[in-house]
C-alpha cells in the first residue's frame, strides 16, 4: 500500500502542476483529473465487470422460472441454478471482482489525501480543505446516491439486491467520516463508471465477444 500511495501522490502532484500551467492550480480539479486516470487504467476491468452482469442479466428469466418451478424445494432450486451458472459459464459474483480492484486505489487516495502535504490550500468549490470532513455533506450524499445508480446497472438477480441498498450507505457513511478529498473521487469515480457502463451496456454483448 506504500508503494500505490506514492505513485498516486505522484499523480496527483502531476495534476495539480497541470492545473498550475493552465492558469488555476487547484487540488479538487486534480483530483478529479487523477480520477479519471485511474478510471481508464481499470477500463479492461469495467468491460469484464459489464460482460459478467450482462451474461447474469440473461439468464434472469431462466433463473426466475426455475425459482417458480421449485419453489416449494429450496435445495433443488438452488442446485438447478448453480447448474445454470455452470453451463452458462456464468459467475454470479463475477461482477464484484472489479469493485476488489478498485478499493486498493480507494485506501490509496485516503492515505494520499489524509497525508498530502499540500503547497497551498486545498479548497474546492464550497469546501475550504479537501482534507476536511464535508462541512455540507453534499459530497456524502452525490457518493450515496451515485453509488445506487451505478449498482442498478450491474448488480442482477433478486439474490443481490440486498447490496444494492447496503453499498450506497457504507458508502455514504465513509465520504461523511473520511476526507471531502476522498468523497470527491468517489462521486467523480461513479459518474465516470455510470457513464461507462451506460455506453457498454447498450453494445450487443456477441459483438463484444466476438471482437474480444
Amino acid at each position: 500500500m506504500g508503494h500505490l500511495s506514492s505513485f498516486i501522490q505522484t499523480m496527483l502532484t502531476f495534476f495539480y502542476h497541470l492545473t498550475s500551467k493552465l492558469g488555476f492550480p487547484n487540488y479538487g480539479v486534480a483530483i478529479i483529473f487523477l480520477t479519471i486516470s485511474i478510471k481508464m487504467l481499470l477500463f479492461p476491468f469495467t468491460l469484464k465487470q459489464v460482460k459478467s452482469m450482462q451474461r447474469l442479466r440473461d439468464l434472469n428469466p431462466q433463473i426466475q422460472e426455475i425459482r417458480e418451478k421449485y419453489k416449494e424445494n429450496k435445495s433443488k432450486q438452488q442446485y438447478k441454478v448453480a447448474m445454470l451458472y455452470r453451463e452458462s459459464g456464468v459467475k454470479p459474483f463475477g461482477g464484484c471482482f472489479p469493485l476488489l480492484i478498485q478499493m486498493p486505489f480507494l485506501s490509496g487516495i485516503f492515505y494520499t489525501i489524509k497525508n498530502f502535504n499540500y503547497v497551498s490550500q486545498p479548497h474546492f468549490l464550497w469546501i475550504k480543505n479537501l482534507a476536511n470532513t464535508d462541512p455540507f455533506y453534499i459530497l456524502p450524499i452525490l457518493a450515496a446516491i451515485t453509488t445506487y445508480i451505478s449498482s442498478q446497472q450491474t448488480i442482477a438477480g433478486s439474490n443481490q439486491n440486498k447490496l444494492i441498498l447496503i453499498m450506497p450507505l457504507f458508502i455514504g457513511y465513509m465520504a461523511m467520516r473520511f476526507p471531502a478529498g476522498l468523497g470527491l473521487y468517489w462521486v467523480v469515480s461513479n459518474l465516470f463508471q455510470i457513464a461507462q457502463q451506460w455506453l457498454l451496456f447498450r453494445k450487443p454483448l456477441a459483438s463484444q465477444q466476438a471482437s474480444s
